[in-house]
């Protein structure tokens, strides 16, 4: 067993554990401590307790101090700096004409290190913005690029329920929903309404998830075949909290709700199937998600596609009708070029008719002469014979 103390270096961030070295520490003190990137301040979230060894995340820092007075001083001066660091960044950004969104800015204690965090649809070449920061505040400087959820948990801001958003708020990991919490409690699977302002799943579908779970067990599952009084008839909702479900009767396709031990299961679907089905609900889910869109833009976006529908319709009419008349001109085009190749055809072969019978009456000319001319020399010379 080991003796720690559990620190937090945000408002509503991770809890790390070190060793307390002796000192003494209470709930809610500011303490100094020694971390992977350099001295560090942050506040006691957890007194001194001990954990197995096996649980600890080796090497374990030390802790250096109790915060002074200077030390808070120090921190204050950092947290200006900050704002100040925040607004040139923002500057350089629109300099280099980058694709970024810068998100928040941190100094490390010391001062020996700025962290500049931001979020970007795709790689982001910041190699001379970073230069040009090194320049400016004469210390190490990082990019870090977040996620659209941590961006969230950053920022702040309302929930769809009203209240502030619970990774801001109290939430110290983000852990992974999925689309059977929602499926099991028997929400709407739209996209719109189980989405938070990130866009992603609602970290509060796992609130209840596991409530669920444990009032499920021993009931079918949906698409199980089971025989009612009214006969025999699909699972299509199971209702745990109230131990009931909706089943659609066979032939009538009636649905009607019957208490659970009303009912005689004869064909149950297994939990192998109904996790398949819900990978693929969630495939389905990612992509109406519009690829990590906010709540807002996907709001947007389903307004202005239905306010597109009816033009579109208009616009296909319009061009169909351009389109006709388009073939007719071309079909026209196509029917002159053919009358005029015809035309063509036939002077040209009138052409030869004519040069043809102008070479016979040449010849049949040519025949005659010579024959007028033979004429008389001939008859001589049959007379000499004679």
């Amino acid at each position: 067993m080991a003796t720690v103390v559990g620190i937090r270096f945000k408002k509503v961030g991770k809890i790390y554990y070190f060793n307390p070295n002796g000192v003494k520490l209470d709930l809610y003190d500011r303490a100094v401590v020694e971390t992977a990137r350099g001295i560090e301040l942050g506040e006691v979230v957890v007194c001194e307790k001990e954990i197995p060894e096996e649980e600890l995340v080796s090497p374990l820092k030390d802790v250096i101090r109790k915060a002074t007075r200077t030390d808070l001083e120090n921190y204050e001066k950092n947290k200006q700096k900050e704002e100040e660091a925040f607004q040139t960044c923002l500057e350089k950004i629109a300099e280099h004409q980058l694709e970024m969104k810068l998100v928040d800015v941190e100094y490390t204690f010391d001062g020996s290190k700025v962290i500049f965090y931001f979020t970007a649809d795709g790689r982001v070449d910041f190699r001379d913005l970073v230069k040009d920061l090194a320049a400016i505040f004469k210390t190490r400087i990082e990019l870090r690029q977040i996620g659209i959820r941590d961006e969230a948990k950053v920022v702040g801001g309302i929930g769809p329920c009203g209240r502030a958003l619970c990774c801001n708020s109290f939430l110290g990991d983000f852990e992974p929903v999925s689309i059977r919490s929602a499926k099991i409690q028997n929400l709407a699977l739209n996209p719109v309404k189980i989405s938070g302002i990130c866009g992603r799943l609602m970290c509060c579908l796992n609130y209840e998830s596991k409530t669920y779970d444990m009032e499920r067990k021993g009931m079918p599952l949906e698409g199980s075949l089971v025989v009612t009084e009214k006969g025999e008839g699909k699972v299509r909702e199971v209702d745990p909290l109230k131990k009931r479900l909706l089943v659609e009767i066979a032939g009538s396709g009636l649905r009607e709700y019957f208490p659970l031990y009303d009912v005689k299961i004869i064909d149950s679907v297994t939990e192998e199937a109904e996790a398949e089905e819900a990978v693929l609900e969630e495939a389905v889910l990612e992509e109406a998600m519009l690829e990590e869109k906010s709540l807002e833009e996907i709001v947007q976006m389903t307004e202005a596609e239905n306010a597109a529908e009816p033009k579109k319709k208009h616009h296909r009419s319009k061009n169909r009708h351009r389109g006709n008349r388009k073939k007719g001109e071309g079909q026209k085009k196509e029917d002159g070029e053919r009358r005029e190749d015809s035309k063509k055809k036939e002077g040209g072969q009138k052409k030869e008719g004519g040069q043809k019978k102008e070479e016979g009456h040449k010849r049949e000319d040519g025949r005659r002469k010579e024959s007028h001319r033979k004429g008389p020399e001939s008859k001589d010379k049959e007379r000499e014979k004679a």
